[in-house]
């Protein structure tokens, strides 16, 4: 099964984002994981498609774009264009899942849907089909370096079973609180994409923290 490592942006020193970019490409990064936040839907601000269109001229990495925003068809279109891979939104904020996956798939990126710890899987039940990727927060979103949720481990092993029996290509991705003491056990459980931001950005090499845990993920397999 493939391990991908994608690191937060959102710990990023964005007075030195080059430089950052730079040395999660030297280390092996799969993806680059963008948050946006809206103040809303979580309490943070962070970013909009200006910083897209920026990472997006900095690496050819692709960027998986987690909106953790209310109304967020509102943001398809600029941040496609802003150079989005893959557009994530909250079954929390997306009452129309099934329309909204579709429109993401229009304009060319790879449709996401992320359940928030309370959330259950229920959720993405009649949508599974419609997946490139599900993202199983094992925080509550809207702020980085939070300690790991425990039960998200018995989560992702039931989505894996839930993406497994509709014979889904989908991504099963774990965002929260990633490091070396968390990430062989939603290895274990059938994760198979891995956000990691405090873990990797706080590291004395971020590159090192890349591979060392690809490496723990991947003895899982």
């Amino acid at each position: 099964m493939t391990v991908r490592i994608a690191p937060s942006m959102l710990s990023a020193d964005f007075a030195h984002l080059a430089r950052d970019v730079s040395r999660l490409e030297a280390g092996g990064a799969d993806w680059l994981h963008v948050d946006v936040m809206d103040g809303r839907f979580v309490p943070n601000l962070t970013f909009g498609a200006k910083v897209i269109e920026t990472l997006r001229g900095l690496t050819k990495l692709p960027l998986d774009v987690h909106l953790m925003v209310v109304e967020p068809e509102r943001c398809f279109e600029s941040f496609a264009k802003a150079g989005a891979n893959t557009l994530t939104i909250h079954a929390e904020a997306a009452p129309h899942l099934n329309r909204q996956l579709a429109r993401i798939r229009e304009l060319g990126c790879a449709a996401g849907v992320a359940l928030n710890p309370g959330t259950p899987l229920d959720a993405v039940q009649e949508v599974t089909g419609d997946l490139d990727l599900l993202l199983i927060m094992s925080v509550n979103p809207g702020f980085g370096g939070q300690k790991f949720i425990p039960a998200a481990v018995d989560k992702v092993r039931r989505a894996r079973a839930l993406l497994d029996a509709a014979r889904s290509a989908a991504a099963l991705e774990v965002d929260g609180g990633i490091n070396r003491d968390t990430i062989a056990a939603v290895r274990r459980a059938g994760a198979d994409t891995f956000v990691a931001g405090h873990a990797v950005f706080t590291a004395l090499d971020p590159g090192e923290e890349i591979g060392a845990l690809r490496r723990l993920a991947m003895e899982q397999a």
